[in-house]
Protein backbone atom coordinates (compact mmCIF):
# COMPACT_ATOMS: atom_id res chain seq x y z
CA UNK A 1 0.00 0.00 0.00
CA UNK A 2 2.85 2.30 0.81
CA UNK A 3 4.71 1.85 -2.52
CA UNK A 4 1.11 2.41 -4.04
CA UNK A 5 0.86 5.55 -2.23
CA UNK A 6 4.38 6.87 -2.90
CA UNK A 7 4.66 6.14 -6.82
CA UNK A 8 2.39 8.96 -7.76
CA UNK A 9 4.55 11.10 -5.49
CA UNK A 10 7.61 9.81 -7.03
CA UNK A 11 6.00 10.82 -10.08
CA UNK A 12 4.74 14.07 -9.53
CA UNK A 13 8.52 15.12 -8.23
CA UNK A 14 10.05 13.08 -11.32
CA UNK A 15 7.87 15.21 -13.77
CA UNK A 16 9.00 18.49 -11.37
CA UNK A 17 12.20 17.70 -11.75
CA UNK A 18 12.73 17.38 -15.77
CA UNK A 19 10.45 20.56 -15.85
CA UNK A 20 13.05 22.63 -13.72
CA UNK A 21 15.98 20.91 -16.50
CA UNK A 22 14.21 22.25 -18.94
CA UNK A 23 13.91 25.50 -18.19
CA UNK A 24 17.79 25.64 -16.82
CA UNK A 25 18.92 23.29 -20.15
CA UNK A 26 15.93 24.60 -22.79
CA UNK A 27 16.92 21.46 -24.89
CA UNK A 28 16.47 22.41 -28.91
CA UNK A 29 16.60 26.15 -27.75
CA UNK A 30 12.76 26.49 -26.77
CA UNK A 31 12.51 29.62 -24.24
CA UNK A 32 11.91 28.79 -20.63
CA UNK A 33 8.02 29.21 -20.44
CA UNK A 34 7.17 26.03 -22.91
CA UNK A 35 9.00 23.52 -20.40
CA UNK A 36 7.62 24.76 -17.47
CA UNK A 37 4.10 24.77 -19.14
CA UNK A 38 4.98 21.48 -20.29
CA UNK A 39 5.48 19.95 -16.94
CA UNK A 40 2.51 21.66 -15.82
CA UNK A 41 0.42 20.28 -18.33
CA UNK A 42 1.73 16.91 -17.68
CA UNK A 43 0.82 16.41 -14.05
CA UNK A 44 -2.67 17.14 -15.58
CA UNK A 45 -3.15 15.04 -18.37
CA UNK A 46 -1.50 11.96 -16.29
CA UNK A 47 -3.80 12.52 -12.71
CA UNK A 48 -1.59 13.48 -11.05
CA UNK A 49 -2.82 16.88 -10.12
CA UNK A 50 -6.83 17.76 -10.91
CA UNK A 51 -7.41 20.69 -13.16
CA UNK A 52 -8.81 22.41 -10.72
CA UNK A 53 -6.34 22.25 -7.95
CA UNK A 54 -4.09 23.73 -11.24
CA UNK A 55 -6.00 26.17 -11.97
CA UNK A 56 -5.97 27.17 -8.45
CA UNK A 57 -2.16 27.55 -8.45
CA UNK A 58 -2.05 29.63 -11.77
CA UNK A 59 -4.49 31.96 -9.82
CA UNK A 60 -2.29 31.91 -7.01
CA UNK A 61 0.43 33.82 -9.38
CA UNK A 62 -2.06 36.74 -10.17
CA UNK A 63 -0.29 39.31 -8.12
CA UNK A 64 2.79 38.47 -9.42
CA UNK A 65 1.20 38.55 -13.61
CA UNK A 66 0.08 42.09 -13.02
CA UNK A 67 3.36 43.55 -11.08
CA UNK A 68 5.27 41.75 -13.95
CA UNK A 69 3.05 43.40 -16.76
CA UNK A 70 3.14 46.67 -15.07
CA UNK A 71 6.57 46.31 -14.94
CA UNK A 72 7.36 44.94 -18.70
CA UNK A 73 4.90 48.13 -19.94
CA UNK A 74 7.14 50.81 -18.19
CA UNK A 75 10.42 49.20 -19.50
CA UNK A 76 8.91 48.76 -22.77
CA UNK A 77 7.29 52.10 -23.29
CA UNK A 78 10.70 53.97 -21.95
CA UNK A 79 12.69 52.35 -24.35
CA UNK A 80 10.31 53.17 -27.10
CA UNK A 81 10.77 56.80 -25.90
CA UNK A 82 14.70 57.12 -25.76
CA UNK A 83 14.63 57.80 -21.63
CA UNK A 84 17.54 54.70 -21.65
CA UNK A 85 19.98 56.44 -24.34
CA UNK A 86 19.60 60.11 -22.66
CA UNK A 87 20.09 58.03 -19.30
CA UNK A 88 22.86 56.02 -21.08
CA UNK A 89 24.73 59.10 -22.27
CA UNK A 90 24.50 61.00 -18.56
CA UNK A 91 25.99 57.67 -17.44
CA UNK A 92 28.97 57.57 -19.98
CA UNK A 93 29.34 61.14 -19.57
CA UNK A 94 29.80 61.11 -15.63
CA UNK A 95 32.23 58.19 -16.42
CA UNK A 96 34.88 60.13 -18.31
CA UNK A 97 36.52 57.86 -19.97
CA UNK A 98 37.05 55.23 -17.20
CA UNK A 99 35.78 51.85 -17.50
CA UNK A 100 35.88 50.97 -13.74
CA UNK A 101 33.83 54.13 -13.11
CA UNK A 102 31.16 53.21 -15.55
CA UNK A 103 30.93 49.97 -13.82
CA UNK A 104 30.77 51.21 -10.38
CA UNK A 105 28.16 53.65 -11.42
CA UNK A 106 25.84 50.92 -13.16
CA UNK A 107 26.88 49.40 -9.80
CA UNK A 108 25.19 51.83 -7.52
CA UNK A 109 22.10 52.60 -9.99
CA UNK A 110 21.64 48.72 -10.25
CA UNK A 111 21.67 48.68 -5.95
CA UNK A 112 18.99 51.84 -5.74
CA UNK A 113 16.82 50.56 -8.92
CA UNK A 114 16.80 47.14 -7.12
CA UNK A 115 15.72 48.27 -3.49
CA UNK A 116 13.52 51.06 -4.04
CA UNK A 117 11.55 49.23 -7.03
CA UNK A 118 12.29 45.27 -6.39
CA UNK A 119 14.70 42.98 -8.37
CA UNK A 120 12.07 41.89 -11.19
CA UNK A 121 12.62 45.87 -12.32
CA UNK A 122 16.07 45.97 -12.37
CA UNK A 123 16.33 43.48 -14.63
CA UNK A 124 13.56 44.53 -16.77
CA UNK A 125 14.10 48.39 -16.69
CA UNK A 126 17.68 48.81 -16.03
CA UNK A 127 19.25 46.06 -18.16
CA UNK A 128 18.03 47.46 -21.66
CA UNK A 129 19.49 51.09 -20.11
CA UNK A 130 23.08 49.37 -19.51
CA UNK A 131 23.04 47.94 -23.02
CA UNK A 132 22.04 51.39 -24.38
CA UNK A 133 25.05 52.60 -22.36
CA UNK A 134 27.65 50.42 -23.20
CA UNK A 135 26.74 51.50 -26.98
CA UNK A 136 27.20 54.96 -26.39
CA UNK A 137 30.86 54.48 -24.75
CA UNK A 138 31.39 52.39 -28.06
CA UNK A 139 31.76 49.53 -25.28
CA UNK A 140 33.08 46.27 -27.59
CA UNK A 141 32.45 43.69 -24.39
CA UNK A 142 29.31 44.76 -22.62
CA UNK A 143 28.53 41.66 -20.62
CA UNK A 144 30.93 42.73 -17.82
CA UNK A 145 28.63 45.56 -17.42
CA UNK A 146 25.13 43.43 -17.91
CA UNK A 147 26.30 41.01 -15.14
CA UNK A 148 25.82 43.98 -12.61
CA UNK A 149 21.74 43.81 -13.40
CA UNK A 150 21.84 40.36 -12.83
CA UNK A 151 23.34 40.20 -9.68
CA UNK A 152 22.49 43.27 -8.16
CA UNK A 153 18.76 42.30 -8.81
CA UNK A 154 19.13 39.32 -6.17
CA UNK A 155 22.20 40.99 -3.72
CA UNK A 156 20.38 43.73 -3.18
CA UNK A 157 16.76 41.93 -2.85
CA UNK A 158 16.47 42.29 0.70
CA UNK A 159 17.26 45.68 1.80
CA UNK A 160 13.46 46.59 1.90
CA UNK A 161 10.34 44.70 2.21
CA UNK A 162 9.65 45.48 -1.61
CA UNK A 163 12.95 44.71 -3.06
CA UNK A 164 11.93 41.18 -3.95
CA UNK A 165 7.94 40.04 -4.10
CA UNK A 166 9.47 37.13 -2.29
CA UNK A 167 9.89 38.98 1.24
CA UNK A 168 6.47 38.84 1.34
CA UNK A 169 5.92 35.58 0.66
CA UNK A 170 8.33 34.43 3.35
CA UNK A 171 7.06 36.56 6.25
CA UNK A 172 3.00 36.73 4.97
CA UNK A 173 0.97 38.33 7.40
CA UNK A 174 3.93 38.03 9.88
CA UNK A 175 6.16 40.89 8.28
CA UNK A 176 8.46 42.69 10.49
CA UNK A 177 7.39 46.37 10.81
CA UNK A 178 9.95 48.67 8.53
CA UNK A 179 12.05 49.63 11.96
CA UNK A 180 12.57 46.32 12.93
CA UNK A 181 13.16 45.47 9.03
CA UNK A 182 15.77 47.83 9.00
CA UNK A 183 17.73 46.61 11.97
CA UNK A 184 17.71 42.87 11.36
CA UNK A 185 18.61 43.04 7.21
CA UNK A 186 20.73 46.45 7.05
CA UNK A 187 23.78 45.20 7.55
CA UNK A 188 23.84 41.77 6.01
CA UNK A 189 22.24 43.43 3.01
CA UNK A 190 25.67 45.74 2.53
CA UNK A 191 27.49 43.28 3.32
CA UNK A 192 26.01 40.91 0.42
CA UNK A 193 26.17 44.26 -2.15
CA UNK A 194 29.51 44.92 -1.13
CA UNK A 195 30.81 41.47 -1.51
CA UNK A 196 29.23 40.52 -4.53
CA UNK A 197 30.70 44.13 -6.24
CA UNK A 198 34.07 43.16 -4.88
CA UNK A 199 34.25 39.44 -6.67
CA UNK A 200 32.08 40.81 -9.57
CA UNK A 201 34.85 43.75 -10.18
CA UNK A 202 37.68 41.16 -9.43
CA UNK A 203 36.64 38.83 -12.14
CA UNK A 204 35.81 41.88 -14.77
CA UNK A 205 38.84 42.92 -13.99
CA UNK A 206 41.19 41.88 -16.63
CA UNK A 207 37.75 43.32 -19.42
CA UNK A 208 37.84 46.47 -18.01
CA UNK A 209 41.52 47.60 -18.02
CA UNK A 210 41.45 46.08 -21.58
CA UNK A 211 38.11 48.07 -22.40
CA UNK A 212 37.95 51.90 -23.72
CA UNK A 213 35.21 54.13 -23.01
CA UNK A 214 34.52 57.29 -25.04
CA UNK A 215 34.34 60.54 -23.98
CA UNK A 216 32.76 61.64 -27.04
CA UNK A 217 29.51 61.05 -26.50
CA UNK A 218 26.46 62.76 -27.81
CA UNK A 219 23.89 63.93 -25.50
CA UNK A 220 20.49 62.85 -26.87
CA UNK A 221 17.28 65.41 -26.26
CA UNK A 222 14.50 63.70 -24.21
CA UNK A 223 11.10 64.39 -25.85
CA UNK A 224 7.67 65.04 -23.50
CA UNK A 225 6.92 61.10 -23.89
CA UNK A 226 10.06 60.21 -21.87
CA UNK A 227 9.96 62.55 -19.34
CA UNK A 228 6.55 61.12 -18.73
CA UNK A 229 8.50 57.64 -18.75
CA UNK A 230 10.82 58.22 -16.76
CA UNK A 231 7.81 59.85 -14.05
CA UNK A 232 6.07 56.92 -14.47
CA UNK A 233 8.91 54.73 -12.90
CA UNK A 234 9.26 57.32 -10.18
CA UNK A 235 5.84 57.15 -9.53
CA UNK A 236 5.70 53.64 -9.44
CA UNK A 237 8.96 53.39 -6.87
CA UNK A 238 6.80 55.72 -4.14
CA UNK A 239 3.57 53.76 -5.16
CA UNK A 240 5.51 50.75 -4.02
CA UNK A 241 6.98 52.10 -0.96
CA UNK A 242 3.66 53.36 0.11
CA UNK A 243 1.56 50.25 -0.54
CA UNK A 244 4.19 48.06 1.33
CA UNK A 245 4.15 50.10 4.46
CA UNK A 246 0.53 49.42 4.22
CA UNK A 247 0.29 46.04 3.64
CA UNK A 248 -0.82 45.55 0.15
CA UNK A 249 -0.21 43.97 -2.71
CA UNK A 250 2.08 45.04 -5.40
CA UNK A 251 0.96 43.71 -8.05
CA UNK A 252 -2.35 46.05 -8.87
CA UNK A 253 -0.64 49.14 -8.24
CA UNK A 254 2.19 48.37 -10.28
CA UNK A 255 0.10 47.48 -13.14
CA UNK A 256 -2.27 50.48 -12.95
CA UNK A 257 1.21 52.80 -12.94
CA UNK A 258 2.66 51.36 -15.65
CA UNK A 259 -1.01 51.08 -17.66
CA UNK A 260 -1.23 54.71 -16.83
CA UNK A 261 2.17 56.03 -17.61
CA UNK A 262 1.69 53.90 -20.89
CA UNK A 263 -1.62 55.46 -22.18
CA UNK A 264 -0.80 58.52 -21.23
CA UNK A 265 1.92 58.41 -23.78
CA UNK A 266 0.50 57.03 -26.43
CA UNK A 267 -1.76 60.11 -25.95
CA UNK A 268 1.24 62.03 -26.67
CA UNK A 269 2.04 60.01 -29.35
CA UNK A 270 -1.04 59.76 -30.81
CA UNK A 271 -0.82 55.74 -31.34
CA UNK A 272 1.77 53.15 -31.09
CA UNK A 273 -0.06 50.49 -28.54
CA UNK A 274 0.56 47.89 -31.30
CA UNK A 275 4.00 48.77 -31.55
CA UNK A 276 4.72 48.24 -27.83
CA UNK A 277 2.59 45.21 -27.05
CA UNK A 278 4.03 43.36 -29.44
CA UNK A 279 7.69 44.07 -28.27
CA UNK A 280 6.71 43.39 -24.28
CA UNK A 281 8.32 39.73 -23.40
CA UNK A 282 4.67 37.93 -23.01
CA UNK A 283 6.45 34.25 -22.53
CA UNK A 284 7.47 35.54 -18.94
CA UNK A 285 3.65 34.78 -17.62
CA UNK A 286 3.05 31.36 -18.53
CA UNK A 287 6.86 30.85 -17.67
CA UNK A 288 5.72 31.66 -13.71
CA UNK A 289 2.05 30.08 -13.89
CA UNK A 290 3.94 26.77 -14.77
CA UNK A 291 5.86 27.11 -11.73
CA UNK A 292 3.03 28.21 -9.86
CA UNK A 293 1.57 24.99 -10.89
CA UNK A 294 4.90 22.91 -10.19
CA UNK A 295 4.83 24.22 -6.55
CA UNK A 296 1.21 23.08 -5.97
CA UNK A 297 1.58 19.42 -6.94
CA UNK A 298 4.50 19.70 -4.80
CA UNK A 299 2.55 21.05 -1.87
CA UNK A 300 -0.05 18.42 -2.24
CA UNK A 301 2.85 15.56 -1.97
CA UNK A 302 3.14 16.45 1.31
CA UNK A 303 6.28 18.17 0.70
CA UNK A 304 5.08 21.79 2.92
CA UNK A 305 4.38 19.78 5.92
CA UNK A 306 7.73 17.73 6.20
CA UNK A 307 9.92 20.34 5.23
CA UNK A 308 8.00 22.58 8.25
CA UNK A 309 8.41 19.49 10.73
CA UNK A 310 11.89 19.60 10.26
CA UNK A 311 12.58 22.99 10.65
CA UNK A 312 10.29 23.28 13.86
CA UNK A 313 12.32 20.45 14.88
CA UNK A 314 15.64 21.74 14.32
CA UNK A 315 15.05 25.25 15.46
CA UNK A 316 13.69 24.28 18.76
CA UNK A 317 17.25 22.07 19.14
CA UNK A 318 19.29 24.75 17.95
CA UNK A 319 18.12 28.06 16.58
CA UNK A 320 21.87 29.66 15.07
CA UNK A 321 22.21 26.02 13.60
CA UNK A 322 18.87 25.97 12.03
CA UNK A 323 19.63 29.12 10.58
CA UNK A 324 22.48 28.49 9.00
CA UNK A 325 21.51 25.16 7.33
CA UNK A 326 18.12 26.62 6.62
CA UNK A 327 19.69 29.43 4.83
CA UNK A 328 21.98 27.71 3.04
CA UNK A 329 19.86 24.83 1.60
CA UNK A 330 16.60 27.06 0.46
CA UNK A 331 20.17 29.12 -1.01
CA UNK A 332 21.14 26.47 -2.74
CA UNK A 333 17.84 24.58 -3.84
CA UNK A 334 16.11 27.71 -5.06
CA UNK A 335 18.52 26.71 -8.43
CA UNK A 336 17.10 23.58 -8.26
CA UNK A 337 13.36 24.71 -8.34
CA UNK A 338 13.68 28.48 -8.81
CA UNK A 339 13.75 30.93 -6.05
CA UNK A 340 9.62 31.54 -6.78
CA UNK A 341 8.02 28.22 -5.86
CA UNK A 342 11.37 28.22 -2.90
CA UNK A 343 9.76 30.91 -1.62
CA UNK A 344 6.51 30.01 -1.79
CA UNK A 345 7.17 26.41 -0.20
CA UNK A 346 10.00 28.11 2.34
CA UNK A 347 7.64 30.92 3.51
CA UNK A 348 4.86 28.70 4.26
CA UNK A 349 7.03 26.64 6.01
CA UNK A 350 8.25 29.05 8.23
CA UNK A 351 4.23 29.66 8.54
CA UNK A 352 3.42 26.24 9.77
CA UNK A 353 6.98 25.90 11.89
CA UNK A 354 6.40 29.22 14.06
CA UNK A 355 10.03 29.84 13.71
CA UNK A 356 12.16 32.22 15.64
CA UNK A 357 12.49 36.01 13.39
CA UNK A 358 16.29 35.30 12.90
CA UNK A 359 15.41 31.66 11.73
CA UNK A 360 13.01 33.12 8.89
CA UNK A 361 15.58 36.19 8.24
CA UNK A 362 18.35 33.05 7.17
CA UNK A 363 15.27 31.67 5.30
CA UNK A 364 14.43 35.06 3.39
CA UNK A 365 18.67 36.24 2.68
CA UNK A 366 18.94 32.29 1.30
CA UNK A 367 15.66 32.52 -0.78
CA UNK A 368 16.72 36.10 -2.33
CA UNK A 369 20.74 35.47 -2.69
CA UNK A 370 21.16 32.16 -3.27
CA UNK A 371 20.00 32.53 -7.30
CA UNK A 372 23.25 34.43 -7.81
CA UNK A 373 24.13 30.57 -8.50
CA UNK A 374 22.37 30.19 -11.52
CA UNK A 375 20.70 31.48 -14.01
CA UNK A 376 17.46 30.29 -13.45
CA UNK A 377 17.60 30.63 -9.51
CA UNK A 378 15.52 33.73 -9.76
CA UNK A 379 12.82 35.02 -12.08
CA UNK A 380 14.80 38.24 -11.94
CA UNK A 381 17.67 36.31 -13.79
CA UNK A 382 15.32 34.87 -16.73
CA UNK A 383 13.82 38.32 -17.20
CA UNK A 384 17.50 39.13 -17.84
CA UNK A 385 18.24 36.54 -19.96
CA UNK A 386 14.63 37.62 -21.78
CA UNK A 387 16.30 41.22 -21.84
CA UNK A 388 19.72 40.35 -22.73
CA UNK A 389 18.73 37.93 -25.67
CA UNK A 390 17.23 40.86 -27.31
CA UNK A 391 19.88 43.09 -27.58
CA UNK A 392 21.61 39.97 -28.88
CA UNK A 393 23.78 38.97 -26.01
CA UNK A 394 23.51 35.28 -24.26
CA UNK A 395 25.01 33.34 -21.16
CA UNK A 396 24.86 29.88 -21.31
CA UNK A 397 23.85 27.94 -18.02
CA UNK A 398 27.43 26.55 -17.59
CA UNK A 399 29.16 30.35 -18.41
CA UNK A 400 26.91 31.97 -15.70
CA UNK A 401 27.24 28.83 -12.84
CA UNK A 402 30.94 29.26 -13.38
CA UNK A 403 30.78 33.48 -12.30
CA UNK A 404 27.94 32.49 -9.68
CA UNK A 405 30.04 29.70 -7.66
CA UNK A 406 32.54 32.98 -7.42
CA UNK A 407 30.29 35.60 -6.55
CA UNK A 408 27.48 34.04 -4.31
CA UNK A 409 28.58 31.73 -1.41
CA UNK A 410 30.96 34.53 0.10
CA UNK A 411 27.88 37.12 0.48
CA UNK A 412 25.52 34.72 1.45
CA UNK A 413 28.31 33.41 4.43
CA UNK A 414 28.91 36.92 5.31
CA UNK A 415 25.03 37.66 4.91
CA UNK A 416 24.07 35.03 6.89
CA UNK A 417 26.83 35.11 9.40
CA UNK A 418 26.10 38.93 10.39
CA UNK A 419 22.32 38.08 10.84
CA UNK A 420 23.29 35.14 13.53
CA UNK A 421 26.05 36.10 14.81
CA UNK A 422 25.49 39.88 15.56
Amino acid sequence: MGALTLTPNLATWGIAGLATLGVILRPFSWPEAIWAVLGAAALVALGLLAPATALDGVLKGTDVYLFLVGMMLLSEIARKEGLFDWLASHAVQTARGSATRLFLLVYVVGTVVTVFLSNDACAVVLTPAVFAATKAAGVKQPLPYLFICAFIANAASFMLPISNPANLVVFAEHMPPLGRWLATFTLPSLLAVVATYVVLHLTQRAHLNAETVSTNVQMPRLALGGKVAGAGIAATGALLIAASAYGLDLGLPTFAAGLATTLVVLLINRGGLVEVVKDVSWSVLPLVAGLFVLVEALEKTGVLGMLADVLKRSAETNPATAAWVGGAIVAFGSNLVNNLPAGLLAGAAVQAAHVSEKVAGAILIGVDLGPNLSVTGSLATILWLTAIRREGQDVSAFAFLKLGLLVMPPALVLALASLILV
